[in-house]
């Protein structure tokens, strides 16, 4: 039996002519931390869109633990503009919304942090909870699910104090140092009780002391509620320091893929962050 979590085969997101992401292909195995990194506008981003439902692939499928649940064909004027790989290998549109993904156990965060802006740190995660709400609209509004809400509440606090945000509960989120505030987002993303978590560039922003405070908090995470993690991040030393595996992207497409120590040597990679000399 295959131990992938997540597995992305031959998906390509096309955007009228351009091609974001070309024919990918990725792996990520249970309890590992994988690193998704590349240059700016190589596509990072998107390929996190495709596997939680932001955006239907142009073609190709995602499985979540075995279980195919994302797919997508070239259909309509795409059959004439799909410019890659594949075209005819599937024949199926899977695309479930971002709320359906999250609730099969895939949670995220965000390039930008998206905390209410004018609720508590306590009540920002508490909304995350909402997704595992069992209580109908009849029960709720006439507050037959207390005992459901109270044990939601009781999670929420204890994964403050997991955390070590307990002290900070009853803060506005938004008032927070940025270092924080994404903790707290990733504690938002936790309380939905996922199996893997997707973390699109949390170190950016931050300052070498929270960065590695950072580093040593995801290694926990993963730890503690035993998580398989998939990072986008540009900073180097968090990523090299982490992750088990790194997937490289270049132009949409992958050009490296293999352990930290063979992806930082490999030329190629090294070319797509510094450039190719023009004498070479």
């Amino acid at each position: 039996m295959s131990d992938n979590v997540l597995k992305v085969e031959n998906v390509t997101m096309q955007f009228g002519g351009v091609v974001a992401v070309d024919n990918v292909n990725l792996e990520v195995n249970a309890g590992e931390i994988v690193s998704l990194i590349g240059p700016n506008g190589a596509g990072k981003t998107t390929a996190f869109n495709v596997i939680t439902g932001v955006y239907p692939p142009t073609n190709g499928v995602v499985y979540f633990e075995g279980k195919k649940i994302v797919e997508n064909y070239p259909r309509g004027k795409m059959k004439k503009l799909y410019k890659t790989e594949n075209n005819g290998a599937y024949t199926h549109a899977i695309e479930p919304t971002p709320d359906k993904i999250t609730r099969m156990g895939v949670a995220r965060t965000f390039q930008n942090i998206r905390l209410w802006s004018s609720q508590t740190v306590f009540e920002n995660i508490l909304i995350a909870k909402h997704c595992r709400v069992t209580a109908g609209l009849l029960s709720a509004t006439f507050r037959m699910n207390k005992l459901e809400e109270r044990r939601q509440r009781e999670e929420c606090d204890e994964l403050l104090r997991i955390l070590g945000l307990e002290g900070v509960r009853n803060e506005l989120a938004t008032s927070l140092p940025y270092g924080q505030q994404r903790r707290v987002e990733i504690a938002r993303a936790l309380a939905t009780q996922p199996k893997l978590l997707l973390l699109d560039e949390p170190a950016a922003g931050m300052n070498p002391q929270e960065t590695q405070e950072l580093t040593a908090f995801i290694s926990r995470i993963r730890t503690d509620f035993r998580l398989t993690v998939f990072i986008i991040e540009h900073h180097m030393a968090l990523v090299m320091d982490i992750s088990d595996r790194i997937y490289v992207l270049d132009f949409g497409k992958l050009i490296a893929s293999g352990t930290p120590a063979k992806v930082q040597n490999d030329q190629r990679v090294v070319d797509a962050y510094l450039g190719v000399s023009e004498d070479a």
